[in-house]
């Protein structure tokens, strides 16, 4: 591995690259002989979603070149495979480098004759996939690391219907990107005689348009007008771009009181004033959450840098503001939607709701009792995505969620989206106002309704060859031997996903146990990070108690 990563290093320094990246290469030999080797030993691997890695020179970094090197993989799948007039929709966030990386993923599929609709400046993950579909384009970019810390960035494809690409498209885009060895191998500009595909940038028109299809999916413009003077929100974007678009949304849906964290309103790449800009972490919403106890807010709502994802927090009973976690949050927000659409008379039967297969059985229950039909997907907001094309036309998606703080309502965007689960969450608090009640009220109120749910997860960090060996030994364990009870309840169920013809969904290495009780559990390996995570579901009254014996039981 050594010769190898070496000469591929001595490759970069005399190749046809830029010398900034020739000196800093230069560098790591004198100073960083670890960080050089890490950079070239392999080449950043080209997922199902796309790229993702720490920023840098090298193979194994993003950079110019293996941004340059995706999209020209990207470009040649799509020549190959599409015809008409070829069309990209092209974003990025706030991240360092975001904006060169989205101008070379324009400039690379120009050069290949693919025309491309460039954001005229940083834009939420979901208005991408909402221009995709607006602009009747191929396929869509976002330039984004998500949550991840400020040293990364990423690059994620969605498809001609706004979501992230699936089977098999996504395999045979990675075989395309697979097949692009060299920086040499990429069309930075057009070749001699060859017609370029224009670049045309959008920006306000498509604001617009994404802002009032949002505002269209708005159910109860009366709490809003009723309590819109009495509700105090604080909104944080964590330094990333949902600045650009929540404020104006939550002003357009009548909210009058909403407050900011001025440093925190700062597009910034190195996420200054947070850990993590993961709104996750109870620590991303600390400053956020000391401006609501300073103005005497009740709600605060923050979303990650490609604003995709929303965290919140709410006042409890004795005025404390205390987190949802991403299963609460779906579900009120479900419940909310459901309660309104049975209240306009609009659920005739032919609605359906979704839910990732490591989301709470909470969303089930709320849907089941509404007579809305529940579809479970593998984990990730692309399976929800499928389910929604493949209905198309056919039954009408009311919603779905995610545990990971992803939500979305409606057909228009096919990812998750922090700019309309804002706007759903605060018409919500406007809705349980009129109610008397505050979000954590309503939350109590559907517990009591459905019974208390909690859910709970374990990430166990196994690395190098032996940590791989050790995660597989234990799913062939729980496959071979599964539990015969969880939290001393029977186990009625097994699903091994890794049986497609029996759950209908694609192939995966998931392994899920439930109990007479109603309790569940959820055994992933981890596709990106040498780690097995256990998720745990309880229902009942000892929910709490449970969980804590689950994880005894089997996060060992």
């Amino acid at each position: 591995m050594e010769n190898n990563y070496l000469k591929t290093v001595e490759a970069w320094l005399n190749g046809n690259f830029d010398e900034q990246t020739k000196e800093e290469i230069r560098r790591m030999q004198r100073e960083d002989p670890v960080g050089l080797e890490d950079a070239f030993y392999r080449s950043l691997e080209f997922g199902t979603g796309g790229l993702r890695g720490i920023m840098g020179v090298g193979t194994n970094r993003m950079n110019k070149y293996t941004v340059g090197m995706a999209t020209q993989g990207l470009a040649n799948y799509i020549k190959k495979h599409c015809s008409g007039e070829l069309c990209v929709c092209v974003s990025y966030d706030c991240r360092n480098n975001s904006r060169d990386f989205a101008k070379i993923t324009a400039d690379v599929l120009s050069a290949n004759g693919i025309n491309v609709y460039l954001f005229d400046d940083l834009r939420p993950t979901p208005e991408m996939s909402y221009s995709v579909r607006k602009k009747k384009a191929i396929a869509g970019v976002m330039v984004t690391a998500s949550h991840n810390p400020k040293e990364y960035n990423g690059y994620k494809v969605s498809w001609s219907d706004g979501g992230q690409i699936t089977s098999p498209v996504d395999k045979d885009i990675v075989a395309e990107v697979a097949a692009i060895t060299d920086p040499s191998m990429v069309k930075f500009v057009p070749d001699a005689g060859q017609k370029a595909g224009f670049i045309e940038m959008m920006g306000a028109e498509m604001d617009k348009s994404y802002l009032d299809d949002i505002l269209s999916l708005m159910l109860s413009p009366g709490s809003v007008s009723r309590q819109q003077d009495k509700i105090k929100f604080v909104y944080t974007p964590l330094h990333g771009c949902g600045v650009r678009l929540v404020p104006e949304a939550l002003d357009r849906l009548g909210i009058k009181h909403v407050l900011h964290v001025p440093e925190q309103d700062v597009n910034d790449g190195n996420f200054p004033t947070v850990a993590s800009p993961n709104p996750e972490e109870p620590s991303a919403l600390k400053m956020a959450i000391e401006v609501a106890d300073r103005e005497g807010a009740d709600i605060v709502l923050a979303s990650d840098p490609d604003a995709d994802r929303l965290g919140i927090a709410v006042r409890d009973n004795e005025g404390r503001m205390v987190l949802f976690n991403g299963n609460q949050t779906a579900s009120l927000m479900t419940y909310y939607v459901l309660n309104r659409w049975k209240e306009l008379g609009r659920l005739d039967g032919k609605q359906y709701i979704v839910k990732t297969i490591v989301t709470t059985e909470l969303m089930r229950a709320i849907a089941e009792s509404f007579g809305v039909e529940v579809y479970n997907v593998l984990t990730g907001f692309k399976f929800i995505a499928a389910v929604v094309k493949a209905n198309e036309g056919k039954k009408t998606f009311i919603c779905g969620g995610e545990e990971s703080y992803g939500f979305n309502v409606g057909e228009f965007v096919r990812d998750k989206d922090a700019p309309v689960s804002c706007c759903t969450l605060a018409e919500c608090a406007c809705w349980a106002a009129d109610q008397g009640l505050t979000l954590y009220q309503l939350m109590e109120k559907i517990y009591k309704e459905y019974g208390y749910y909690r859910e709970g997860l374990v990430s166990l960090v196994r690395k190098g060859k032996a940590g791989v060996e050790e995660i597989a030994a234990i799913m062939t364990d729980l496959r071979n031997n599964p539990p015969k009870d969880l939290a001393g309840s029977p186990v009625v169920k097994v699903i091994d996903y890794n049986e497609p013809e029996k759950t209908g969904l694609p192939k995966s290495n998931v392994l899920q146990f439930f109990s007479e009780a109603g309790d569940v559990v959820s055994v992933r390996p981890s596709g990106t990070e040498p780690k097995i995570k256990f998720y745990f579901g309880a229902h009942g009254d000892d929910a709490n108690a449970k969980i804590e014996t689950l994880k005894a039981q089997f996060a060992r």
